[in-house]
């Protein structure tokens, strides 16, 4: 089965919480309140966001991390990314050249292909996109 890590997964939804929020500066204790994940799991996550540039950190009392760049400027894919590395389906697909048995595959033109239309495919859909796209948060009746 295809898929994203479970944290790059998470790594969506922390970044969904900071761009509800533009501007603001959140700590990661308020991000996972919000977002009902533990805080250590944030932090790891802001952290490795911070490192690949989708995210501010900021220092001290008033401390926390914003996103780095507008919710419209950011792809599904950098966020993919940032948490699992390049996206691809198979070694070939990534461009890793050396393949021994790239001179017998019938296969890894097609792989590369399927590799990139996933890629154009995350890379298509933004932050923004994804806010626009959630449903309404269902309530629970107060009794």
């Amino acid at each position: 089965m295809l898929r994203v890590s479970r944290l790059a997964d998470y790594a969506s939804v922390v970044m969904a919480c900071l761009a509800r929020h533009p501007g603001e500066v959140l700590p990661a204790v308020q991000v996972g309140a919000e977002i009902q994940l533990e805080a250590p799991t944030v932090s790891k996550l802001l952290k490795r966001l911070a490192q690949a540039g989708l995210v501010e950190s900021f220092r001290g009392a008033a401390g926390g991390y914003r996103l780095a760049r507008s919710a419209k400027d950011i792809s599904l894919a950098e966020i993919v990314e940032a948490l699992d590395g390049p996206i691809g389906l198979t070694e070939c697909s990534l461009g890793h050249a050396g393949c021994e048995r790239q001179p017998y595959c019938a296969v890894s033109r097609d792989w590369q292909g399927i590799g990139a239309a996933i890629d154009n495919a995350l890379r298509g859909v933004s932050l923004a996109d994804m806010l626009r796209r959630q449903p309404a948060r269902v309530h629970a009746a107060r009794v």
